[in-house]
C-alpha cells in the first residue's frame, strides 16, 4: 500500500502544478492487485457519478473482478449477456488451477462471447478504451485488463445531407459518428484493398481519426505525406474535422481551401476510387478528402448520375455563376464610375435617371448593400429555421424597397447586388472565398476602375497558379495541362470515355476502365 499512496502523491502533485497536462499514468503498467488499480482509476477519472465501477465475483474461490464503464456511452444490454455472464456462470466452472487462466488473453480467448475485444497493459490503453465507450475488466491476481467494444450511445440517423441536395442519386449522408462513416464507405468500395488506419489527436479530447484509402490505387507518397501531418497535429481538441482541415493544409492562401469536404458517402467514395485520400474525424459528418483542385469545386456527385451533355452544362453554369458572384458588382461600379461610354446610350440613361438622386458614390452604394446582405444571410442561418426564412424575406423586401423609395440607393445597384449574391450559391463550395474576393476586386473597381479590375483578375489567377494540395497543382489538371484528365474537368464526356484516372493522383495504377469508347 506504501507503492500505491506514493503513486497517488504523485497524481496529486502533478495535477497541482500549473501548466502541465501530461499525466504520469498513461504509461503505468496494470498490476495484480485489484484493489490497487481500482483506487488509481478512481484517482483518474475524478470519483466522476457516470463513472461505473461493477464489482462481482465468480468461481469456487470468489475470484474478484471489476468492471468499468461510463454510463450513456455503452449500451445496457450488452454488458450482462457478452460480459458479466460470460465470467459469472461459465467461466471457471471447477476453478482448477491446472485450468486457471494465468493471462488476460487467456481469459479473453477461453471465455468472452463480445464480438470485438482486445487486451491492454498499461493505464493509458484502459483509459482510452473507457473513454470512447469500450467496458474494461480487470481481474484480481491477473496482470493487465480485457477492453470489450459495448459502444452504445445515441446519434443521430442517416438522413438526407442538407448541404449537397441532389436530384438524382444516393441521399445517405454522413453522421457524427466516425465508424458509421466507415461503414457508409464500406458498403460502396467492396474491396479488400480499401485501408482503414486509425490514430487518436487531441491530448484532451482523444478524438479517434481514421484515414481511409485504397492501396492499390493511390500514391505511397501522398498516403505518408497525410500520416505524417496528422501525427504532426500537438492541441488539446480535435471537434470536427475543419479543425484536421486547419492544420494539415497547404498554406499559401487565405482564399481557398486546397482541401474538399463532402457529406456525401458517394463522393468521397469517387474520390477515393481516383486516388485520393480521405479523413474521417469521429463527431463531424464532414468527410476531408485530398488533394483538391479548383474545378472540384464545381463539380457534383450527380454530375456523374446525368447525361454527359447536361453534367457538362450545368458545370458551366456553376463556374459562370462563380465568375459573375465576384465580377459582376465590381465591373458595374467600374463602368458607371469610370467607363460611361462602355453602356448603352439607352441604358445609361435609365440608369442615370435611377442612381441620380442618391447621395453615395456607387461604390459606397455597393458596400452599403453587400454588408446588409451579409448581416440578413447569417441571420437567416443562425436564426431557428421558421424565424430564419421570414427575417431574411421580410428584412430583404422591406430594406431594399424601401432604401430606393428613399432615395438612398438606385435600383440598379439592388438588381446588381442581388444578382451577385444569388449567383454565389450556385457553388457553394467556394461561397466563402467569393464573398472575399467580390470585396476586394470592389474596392479595386471604386478606386482604378476597369485596370484594377483587370490586375485584380491576374494577381488572382497568378496566386491559383502557386497553390498546391498535398504536393499537386491546385488548378490541374488544367495547369499543368493534361489532355487525358481534361475529359472530365470543367467538361465531362460520358463514362466509357474515362477510361484512365487524375494522372497526377493515381500514377502507379492509372486505368480504371477496360471498356472501348
Amino acid at each position: 500500500m506504501k507503492k500505491l499512496a506514493d503513486i497517488l502523491n504523485a497524481l496529486s502533485r502533478r495535477k497541482d502544478a500549473p501548466g502541465i497536462d501530461n499525466t504520469p499514468w498513461e504509461s503505468m503498467e496494470i498490476g495484480k492487485n485489484l484493489s490497487v488499480n481500482v483506487k488509481l482509476m478512481e484517482e483518474m477519472f475524478g470519483k466522476s457519478g457516470d463513472v461505473i465501477f461493477r464489482h462481482f465475483t465468480f468461481g469456487q474461490k470468489r475470484t474478484r473482478a471489476v468492471m468499468v464503464f461510463i454510463d450513456g456511452l455503452v449500451r445496457a444490454d450488452r454488458i450482462a449477456p457478452e460480459i458479466v455472464k460470460p465470467l459469472m456462470y461459465d467461466g471457471f466452472i471447477g476453478d482448477e488451477p491446472k485450468v486457471m487462466p494465468r493471462t488476460i488473453a487467456e481469459v479473453q480467448s477461453l471465455y468472452m462471447t463480445a464480438g470485438e475485444s482486445r487486451t491492454a497493459d498499461r493505464f493509458g490503453m484502459l483509459l482510452e478504451g473507457v473513454l470512447i465507450g469500450d467496458a474494461a475488466v480487470l481481474i484480481d491476481g491477473i496482470k493487465g485488463a480485457m477492453i470489450i467494444n459495448a459502444k452504445g450511445f445515441p446519434q443521430r440517423n442517416i438522413e438526407d445531407p442538407q448541404t449537397e441536395s441532389v436530384l438524382r442519386g444516393p441521399r445517405e449522408g454522413f453522421v457524427e459518428n466516425m465508424r458509421t462513416n466507415t461503414a457508409l464507405l464500406r458498403r460502396r468500395i467492396k474491396s479488400p484493398f480499401l485501408t482503414l488506419e486509425m490514430m487518436t489527436i487531441g491530448e484532451k479530447t482523444n478524438t479517434p481519426v481514421t484515414i481511409v484509402y485504397l492501396r492499390n490505387v493511390a500514391d505511397k507518397t501522398l498516403v505518408e505525406d497525410v500520416k505524417k501531418r496528422l501525427s504532426s497535429i500537438k492541441t488539446d481538441a480535435i471537434l470536427d474535422s475543419g479543425y484536421v482541415e486547419q492544420y494539415i493544409s497547404d498554406t499559401g492562401s487565405p482564399f481557398f481551401s486546397t482541401m474538399a469536404s463532402s457529406e456525401k458517402p458517394d463522393a468521397v467514395a469517387g474520390k477515393l476510387l481516383e486516388g485520393r485520400v480521405a479523413i474521417v474525424v469521429d463527431g463531424s459528418p464532414y468527410v476531408l478528402t485530398a488533394p483538391s483542385f479548383f474545378a472540384e469545386s464545381f463539380q457534383t456527385s450527380e454530375d456523374y448520375y446525368i447525361a454527359p451533355l447536361f453534367a457538362s452544362a450545368l458545370r458551366i453554369v456553376r463556374f459562370s455563376a462563380f465568375m459573375i458572384s465576384i465580377l459582376a458588382l465590381p465591373l458595374y461600379v467600374a463602368l458607371t464610375t469610370y467607363h460611361q461610354e462602355l453602356i448603352p446610350t439607352e441604358l445609361l440613361l435609365s440608369m442615370a435617371a435611377a442612381e441620380g438622386n442618391t447621395p453615395f458614390p456607387a461604390v459606397i452604394e455597393a458596400l452599403i448593400m453587400i454588408i446588409v446582405f451579409e448581416i440578413l444571410k447569417e441571420a437567416g442561418i443562425r436564426l431557428p429555421r421558421p424565424a430564419g426564412q421570414a427575417v431574411s424575406m421580410v428584412g430583404a423586401i422591406i430594406i431594399g424597397e424601401t432604401a430606393v423609395s428613399a432615395g438612398i440607393i438606385g435600383a440598379p445597384m439592388v438588381i446588381a447586388v442581388a444578382i451577385t449574391a444569388v449567383s454565389a450559391f450556385a457553388a457553394p463550395a467556394q461561397a466563402n472565398a467569393s464573398m472575399i474576393l467580390r470585396l476586394l476586386f470592389l474596392l479595386l473597381a471604386g478606386i482604378f476602375g476597369g485596370l484594377g479590375l483587370t490586375l485584380g483578375l491576374l494577381l488572382l489567377l497568378l496566386h491559383l497558379g502557386t497553390l498546391t494540395s498535398f504536393g499537386v497543382p491546385y488548378l490541374s489538371p488544367v495547369v499543368p495541362f493534361h489532355p487525358a484528365d481534361n475529359k472530365d474537368a470543367l467538361f465531362r464526356l460520358p463514362l466509357k470515355w474515362l477510361l484512365t484516372r487524375p494522372t497526377s493522383l493515381a500514377a502507379r495504377n492509372p486505368r480504371r476502365s477496360r471498356m472501348k469508347p
